[in-house]
């Protein structure tokens, strides 16, 4: 009897501590966002891991695009005409450009990507060209010069480079473009207006794994979709397509392993998440200086591990999340 009394109260004694670590557990999951969750719900949204800025007098100026590649973090340094280089760990290694108008300087430093041959391009809203650089920063030409000779692009901002195909916007022309990687033109979308396949002033632009192209499409508040042959299929607002947008001012934009679409709002300080269907899945970031706010945030690049770097401008840094 005296033995049995004792494996009861043994059974109690670690019934009663598995319920406090599962309490302890959930309280500290709640309290501090962790890895974990992400595994649990892989469709939450990454958590802030560490901040880019620079260091002493090469501090970023109104950073507004990034792009990163398996060696390097590159930081179009708008205010200060260049380019800022880091390393994967965040350290800042060195920068190219200065400003003016010739080969390798800047006006107004803007999208920014880099090929499979680890060449950088930027485009130069200002300048209105886009220029090729060796990843050290060496200038190496233009890219598709023959078409801003000609003035169809004259402000480029928006730019990707995904499966050796090189998407631009032009915020004044109010249109997308998608070239070749040797810079012919494939692919001209949209005109200046409000309705379906039409732009205000577009910003980022990225495609998926099927080659279906988004286009933030800033003046009209939304991002429109198009398939690879440029024709429209829908538009994400944050709102299945219709009634008022939560975006104001859309900026950045990419998409995940997942398929995870994630968009900028410039001007509320938040970066919105969408699923496959359009439908939001989560949101992140606030007005502010700490770890995971923003300031006028505006560019936004996922690589290869689902990292997402955004720009944050007025607080001269770039916030990485994981």
């Amino acid at each position: 009897m005296k033995r049995r009394n004792v494996y009861i109260g043994m059974a109690l004694i670690l019934l009663v501590t598995a319920a406090v670590f599962t309490l302890l557990f959930m309280n500290e999951s709640k309290a501090v966002p962790t890895g974990l969750q992400n595994v649990l719900d892989p469709s939450g949204a990454p958590q802030f891991s560490l901040q880019l800025n620079g260091e002493f007098d090469t501090t970023l100026n109104k950073p507004m695009d990034a792009a990163v590649t398996d060696s390097f973090i590159y930081v179009t340094d708008t205010n200060n005409k260049r380019v800022m280089v880091f390393d994967q760990g965040g350290s800042l290694l060195y920068h190219f450009g200065e400003a003016g108008k010739e080969e390798g300087q800047f006006n107004f430093p803007y999208g920014i990507a880099a090929d499979a041959k680890d060449r950088v391009f930027v485009a130069d809203l200002y300048n209105g060209n886009i220029s090729i650089f060796d990843k050290k920063g060496k200038f190496i030409e233009y890219f598709a010069q023959k078409y801003t000779n000609d003035k169809l692009i004259t402000t480029p901002a928006g730019l990707r480079i995904i499966d050796d195909k090189v998407y631009v916007t032009d915020i004044e022309a109010s249109r997308a473009f998608v070239f070749s990687i040797e810079g012919e033109l494939l692919l001209e979308i949209g005109k200046p207006g409000s309705e379906n396949g039409q732009f205000i002033a577009p910003n980022a632009i990225t495609a998926d794994k099927e080659g279906n192209i988004y286009v933030v499409d800033t003046g009209n508040q939304r991002v429109q979709v198009f398939d690879e042959k440029g024709k429209f299929i829908k538009i994400i607002n944050g709102s299945n397509g219709g009634g008022e947008s939560p975006f104001v001012n859309p900026r950045g934009i990419g998409i995940d392993s997942r398929g995870t679409l994630y968009v900028v709002s410039n001007l509320t300080h938040i970066v919105y998440g969408f699923d496959t269907d359009g439908k939001q899945v989560f949101q992140f970031g606030s007005m502010g200086e700490a770890n995971g706010q923003f300031y006028l945030p505006n560019g936004l690049f996922i690589d290869n591990k689902d990292n997402v770097y955004i720009t944050d401008t007025l607080n001269q840094r770039v916030s990485v999340f994981k």
